[in-house]
């Protein structure tokens, strides 16, 4: 099948996260990524470490590779004028420019959006920010621990009953990809207006745009309840005792998700070897289950954690009521569903190290993309030169120069 983006040239001046995984995704569906990086430091991601693991651990860049797999890499220092004068030659082929650094530093390095837009007045300016592009933040700096999971009130909203403090986000790049693939979707629908118009345009998405967005009916909550936050179940006395979370005796978790409680109730008591509990007159609706789930919880926490998850697997699957094992990272790699679907795949990354990466999570018939590694620094400056016209003589003068790598 012919690439949904086969044919489109996307062209990346971004670091870190947010806006390189954007066009990750970009390059899943088969635009060809050109990522510009300094000639001398390259994207800082290269060399970060976060949440224990760095640059090298497994023989490699784990992040790195996950947020820049399937693009090309060019070195060009677009600070000095040859440099920029480059880039504008790729701006003039590219169909997309994509950027997250901040306004005046866009102004000062000559690639905002007037100035894009007046050398090629058909490319789609993807602007990936903190805070939005108006308003007192617009040029603060953000990262999504503090703007899409702090400032819009996850961390606050998954606070435990009987705790105080907020919670961390759970993994590094949690909100980063997300705001990723909203970018990566409004791109598409930039190069949809540019087919219907001629004409192309802006795309924003922000970190706090994208983190509102995932707490939309919390805030819808939290203000109907006129309240500062929203009410945190206490699994201990869960309304619906099944739809809640339990522990297994071998230390595992495990999600109920039963919200049509009287539905899936008679069934999951056969299943789980209870069925006098239907009669059981404090269970028989599911008010009366609301009105006395302390006692019934009791009752599944003990019978629970004398079982083995896959001994509660096996009782669950038998009957039709939703559920699922709380997962860990690391479980994604022998996921069954996750593998046939092409959601995950093992990645050659060279040296003999493979990484685990997920695929962007639309599919276009059925259709799942086949993953590359991320490129080496400047790995494809000299090809990319050259398709400019650019001869063996300019090249090494440019090199000397500083101006590429």
């Amino acid at each position: 099948m012919t690439k949904l983006l086969e044919g489109i040239r996307v062209l990346e001046v971004a670091i870190y996260a947010f806006v390189p995984s954007a066009a990750a995704v970009l390059a899943d569906w088969g635009a060809d990524v050109i990522k510009v990086e300094d000639p001398d430091v390259g994207d800082p991601v290269r060399g970060l470490t976060a949440y224990g693991f760095g640059p090298g651990d497994g023989g490699v860049s784990a992040l790195w590779e996950l947020f820049n797999r399937g693009k090309r890499s060019v070195g060009i220092n677009i600070r000095k004028p040859e440099g920029l004068e480059i880039l504008m030659s790729l701006v003039d082929q590219s169909d997309v420019f994509l950027t997250n650094f901040m306004q005046p530093a866009r102004a000062k390095l000559g690639i905002d959006v007037d100035q894009i837009l007046a050398r090629n007045p058909r490319i789609i300016y993807g602007r990936g920010t903190g805070h939005g592009p108006v308003g007192p933040d617009a040029n603060k700096g953000g990262f999504d621990a503090l703007s899409y999971w702090g400032r819009p009130g996850a961390g606050s909203a998954a606070i435990a009953p009987g705790d105080t403090m907020p919670v961390l986000m759970p993994g590094p790049a949690f909100g980063d990809m997300q705001c990723g693939m909203h970018l990566a979707g409004g791109i598409l629908g930039g190069l949809y207006r540019r087919e219907k118009t001629g004409k192309g345009g802006v795309v924003d998405v922000s970190l706090l745009g994208s983190g509102l967005w995932a707490m939309a009916a919390s805030t819808a909550g939290a203000h109907v309840l006129k309240s500062d936050n929203i009410v945190q179940l206490d699994r201990r006395r869960a309304p619906n005792p099944i739809a809640n979370i339990y522990a297994t005796g071998d230390g595992r978790g495990f999600y109920l998700g039963m919200l049509e409680s009287d539905r899936y109730w008679p069934g999951l008591c056969e299943a789980l070897g209870l069925s006098g509990l239907t009669q059981d007159a404090r269970f028989t609706t599911s008010p009366l289950r609301a009105a006395n789930s302390e006692a019934l919880i009791v009752i599944f926490d003990e019978l629970f954690g004398r079982l083995t998850l896959v001994e509660i697997g096996e009782r669950l699957n038998s009957q039709e009521g939703p559920w699922a094992v709380v997962g860990r990272p690391a479980d994604v790699v022998t996921d069954e569903q996750a593998l046939l679907n092409g959601y995950v795949q093992m990645v050659d990354c060279g040296e003999d190290a493979q990484l685990p990466m997920i695929t962007a999570p639309v599919q276009y018939d059925q259709d799942a993309p086949t993953l590359s590694r991320a490129p080496g620094h400047g790995e494809h400056t000299d090809d990319v030169m050259g398709s400019l016209g650019i001869d063996t003589d300019n090249l090494i003068r440019l090199k000397v120069a500083g101006v590429i790598n």
